[in-house]
């Protein structure tokens, strides 16, 4: 179950269920002792993929859905957070790229795999960036960045935002109680008379 201070975790939940996707929080991963390229002092403490979505009637990237949730008020501007990692930027007190060591790093690239592999008996799968809003560059400059999509095996690379999310749960959402506690949420205000499944200027 996703925590209570995580909304966004929640939402992306909430949206996969919806999708018919079986959902699994915070599935750690580690790279290898014996990689070449471990480092005891900054390899030993675990990442976490924050949403692992499993489609059984679906095949493909789309059958695993392997989601990093960056619940930024300012929202993700692509051709920035790429730039801020290529430069190895500190931002808010580390490098920024740290934030998606299984982007950059090939002993992270590799346990993240690995991971999904272990959890789901699957190699293909699709890495999902959800964010609250998309700023100042297309998400595509993040989708078809070359390193990103080779550092995950080739699969593909979606971002999604909060409202996207919100729009598509609430045009789905019926009378009948959501099963989760942010789909509740969504099925009240709705009742108040806020319709989140329209787009807003």
């Amino acid at each position: 179950m996703a925590s209570k201070e995580d909304i966004l975790e929640q939402l992306v939940e909430e949206f996969l269920i919806h999708r018919g996707y079986f959902v699994r929080h915070n599935l750690k991963f580690l790279p290898r002792k014996d990689h070449p390229d471990f480092i005891s002092n900054q390899d030993s403490n675990h990442s976490d993929i924050d949403v692992l979505g499993f489609n059984p009637k679906l095949k493909g990237a789309d059958r695993i859905l392997a989601v990093s949730c960056k619940s930024w008020q300012t929202g993700l501007n692509p051709e920035q957070k790429i730039r801020q990692i290529e430069s190895n930027k500190i931002v808010s007190g580390r490098e920024a790229w740290r934030g998606f060591r299984e982007l950059v790093s090939p002993k992270w690239s590799e346990a993240f795999i690995k991971a999904i592999n272990d959890a789901t008996g699957e190699s293909a799968f699709t890495y999902v960036t959800a964010v609250t809003t998309i700023q100042g560059s297309p998400r595509e400059v993040w989708e078809r960045y070359p390193p990103f999509i080779s550092a995950m095996g080739g699969n593909p690379i979606k971002v999604i935002t909060l409202k996207e999310m919100l729009h598509q749960i609430s045009g789905e959402l019926t009378h009948t109680v959501a099963g989760t506690e942010l789909g509740r949420t969504v099925q009240l205000f709705k009742a108040a008379g806020l319709d989140l499944s329209k787009e807003s200027d």
